[in-house]
């Protein structure tokens, strides 16, 4: 809203310092500082007014230190991430802008299958929440929206050499002669398209884009059969490895303000043609917007984390950690980054296999011995160091550095092949 104002005072009135409002990364710097500043300034009354409709957590004793203390903690505050995130959100960016327009459904969209399935829990006092087999249906119902959108959408291209377009039949919306500047070398022009084109990066190999119509030798009109049930699977996947992995304090919040911060840097040079061009990486028009958006996300995470650190003030339940995993997920399909979700979120996706590998071990040796057998002392992965004894906000901070150290490597592949 600001930004469309801003423009307007620029355009009309030559309003002093409406400029700066062009820039990606002022209003990216204005979204963390404003996203950051309404969680501390409304953290406290949301923490409160939880507390008056007795959303209190209950602990099912699992034989944990501290697990008791936690009793009556307030729970659903991932109310407070999405308020601190849309609402920068929708003052600072284009709302013009698919990229945009598609986070905000997707936040909303989890958050609102978090919100009901807490309410349930909460509120109605029905242990279960919402039943797993709708949660599913919601997630997969979001995931078949952004891929549909990823592939009819007009705006949603990605910039390469016309001649590669044309020859893969891909769907042209615009072309253009590009001059490109060449090393010890004059420079060369190139005629250069926006092309609908369902290709993405792919790390460590030297030709690292994947063709997803390769699946199906190249034919275009086919090529949804393998898009659709893979942006499906890996949307639900996150989003269920984010809500396994919110089981310490500040766990699953420090670690979603290190991935959203490094969405943000792969945002800002998949949207930067100049940055692209020397990474060699797919060029996406007008994904700059996810630049703030990211912005905001870090900064309502780490706001949260000022009341969900150890001794946590709040949970998020399933409104944060649902929309959490969700949002991730859609940012990195929709920056073409999705084949580094594994390396981005292998936090996430140790706590998801640790679950099925427990689980499946136990079945199998109960089949095989007459009793089921444990690989772990207790899944997910976090609560297996619980068992062995490690603190909780020990095994916080060291899953955060781990993150870190994986953050460091997914971008690290933008020049590894």
């Amino acid at each position: 809203m600001l930004y469309h104002l801003f423009e307007y005072l620029e355009s009309q009135y030559a309003f002093p310092g409406a400029g700066l409002f062009g820039f990606v990364s002022f209003r990216a710097a204005l979204a963390i500082i404003l996203s950051l500043g309404m969680s501390l300034a409304f953290g406290g009354r949301i923490i409160s007014s939880l507390k008056k409709m007795q959303v209190g957590e209950s602990v099912r004793d699992l034989g944990l230190e501290g697990q008791k203390a936690k009793e009556g903690t307030p729970t659903m505050g991932g109310i407070m991430i999405i308020i601190a995130l849309v609402i920068p959100t929708l003052l600072l960016s284009k709302l013009d802008n698919i990229y945009i327009l598609i986070m905000l459904a997707a936040t909303i969209w989890f958050a609102g299958i978090g919100f009901i399935d807490d309410r349930l829990k909460l509120l109605k006092k029905n242990k279960d929440g919402l039943s797993g087999k709708y949660k599913i249906i919601g997630q997969v119902a979001m995931g078949f929206l952004v891929a549909l959108v990823m592939l009819l959408h007009s705006d949603i291209v990605v910039r390469m050499p016309a001649a590669q377009a044309e020859q893969a039949g891909w769907e042209i919306t615009k072309s253009f002669d590009q001059v490109i500047p060449q090393v010890n070398q004059a420079p060369i022009q190139r005629e250069m398209a926006y092309a609908k084109a369902p290709i993405t990066n792919v790390p460590f190999l030297k030709n690292n884009e994947l063709d997803y119509s390769f699946f199906v030798k190249g034919n275009l009109n086919l090529v949804w059969i393998v898009f659709v049930p893979i942006m499906i699977f890996i949307i639900t996947a996150v989003s269920n490895g984010a809500n396994l992995t919110d089981g310490l304090d500040g766990l699953l919040t420090g670690i979603a303000a290190i991935i959203g911060a490094t969405l943000g840097i792969l945002a800002y040079v998949s949207s930067n043609a100049i940055v692209a061009d020397y990474l060699n990486i797919l060029f996406i028009p007008n994904s700059q917007e996810l630049v703030v958006y990211s912005a905001a996300f870090v900064g309502a995470t780490i706001g949260f984390l000022w009341f969900n650190s150890y001794p946590a003030s709040i949970f998020m339940g399933d409104t944060g950690s649902l929309a959490i995993g969700g949002i991730i997920a859609v940012m990195a399909v929709l920056l073409r980054k999705e084949i580094l979700i594994p390396i981005l979120c292998g936090i996430m996706l140790m706590e998801n296999l640790s679950v099925v590998m427990q689980v499946s071990y136990f079945k199998y040796t109960k089949k095989k011995y007459g009793e089921g057998r444990r690989i772990f002392a207790m899944s997910p992965l976090h609560h297996h160091y619980q068992k062995k004894g490690m603190h909780e906000m020990k095994i916080v901070v060291r899953f955060w550095i781990v993150a870190i150290l994986l953050a460091v490597l997914t971008i690290i592949t933008l020049k590894l092949r």
